[in-house]
């Protein structure tokens, strides 16, 4: 069984992709045999249905779709917006996303969603996408978890990442359950935080266009911002050690990356960690780094 990792960044990172995607398929012996990628996601910029973070994604979405086709990866549009009205399906941008991740290429587009009024008006409306319950659901406890994998029209769902430590449970699923759990990898969020699905709503109202604050995160570690090595820290951490000697062999191999509101360096620092073999890491920053057109930071 092969792991199967679904990346953050499709218009965020574009071009950070456009170098590393290369060197993923004519080098493959850079990277772990034993791994793969399955999807890229992301938002533009300004996007109205996104959740989750504010997009800041400036790449062109025709370009996006393109380079998704050419290495046949799935692409995922995050648009987990939680907050959204009937009026709010008529969004043209949104929809003309839709229309052109739908069209054209051997492996099918997704969305991730939190709203039932979306997913309803998706399903009717653009068939062939797949959709994936997103993680911003807050699914803390095992029985929601259970429910929400019972249903039809999901393919995938991300329980929020504090029951990666039910590692008994999640192991004991039935076969067609495990296959739809795709775990949430390297969150750093506070453990113990009251107020993740808050500080989620929050950032819906603001892609909504209101006039609101920003979340007071409580985190004792608030102020450091993302760090990897606090996220390796985190209990519900999920290295690559966990992932070949716990996970795949509980039969569970789809694993989520977050990172979309980080710069291209941390982005880069979760491909090298996970997918490349390390007498090769250097080789990749090499190729990445020496590449003057690549904003890094």
């Amino acid at each position: 069984m092969q792991a199967v990792y679904h990346l953050p960044g499709l218009f965020e990172f574009y071009e950070l992709y456009e170098k590393f995607l290369p060197l993923f398929r004519h080098h493959r012996d850079w990277f772990y045999d034993w791994c793969d990628i399955g999807s890229v996601y992301g938002a533009p910029a300004g996007c109205r249905w996104d959740g989750g973070r504010a997009g800041y994604g400036e790449a062109d979405p025709e370009a996006a779709a393109e380079l998704m086709r050419e290495y046949g990866i799935s692409a995922r549009l995050t648009f987990s917006n939680s907050l959204l009205r009937a009026e709010d399906l008529a969004d043209p941008e949104c929809n003309r996303l839709c229309s052109l991740f739908e069209s054209g290429g051997s492996v099918p587009a997704g969305v991730i969603l939190s709203s039932d009024l979306l997913l309803d008006y998706l399903r009717e409306k653009y068939p062939g996408l797949y959709f994936v319950s997103s993680t911003t659901k807050v699914l803390r406890k095992f029985e929601q978890l259970e429910e929400e994998l019972a249903r039809p029209e999901f393919r995938f769902v991300v329980p929020d990442f504090r029951l990666n430590t039910e590692t008994d449970r999640l192991t004991g699923l039935t076969e067609e359950r495990k296959k739809k759990t795709e775990l949430l990898c390297n969150e750093a969020c506070w453990f113990f935080c009251p107020d993740r699905k808050a500080c989620y709503e929050n950032v819906c109202r603001k892609n909504l266009g209101e006039d609101c604050g920003d979340h007071i995160c409580v985190s004792p570690s608030a102020q450091r911002g993302y760090r990897f090595s606090d996220a390796m820290e985190n209990p519900g951490f999920i290295g690559i050690r966990d992932i070949q000697e716990k996970w795949l062999p509980g039969g569970i191999n789809h694993f989520k990356i977050e990172g979309r509101s980080l710069g291209s360096a941390v982005i880069l620092e979760f491909l090298l960690y996970y997918l490349t073999r390390p007498e090769y890491q250097l080789r990749v920053r090499e190729e990445i780094y020496l590449d003057s057109a690549l904003d890094l930071f």
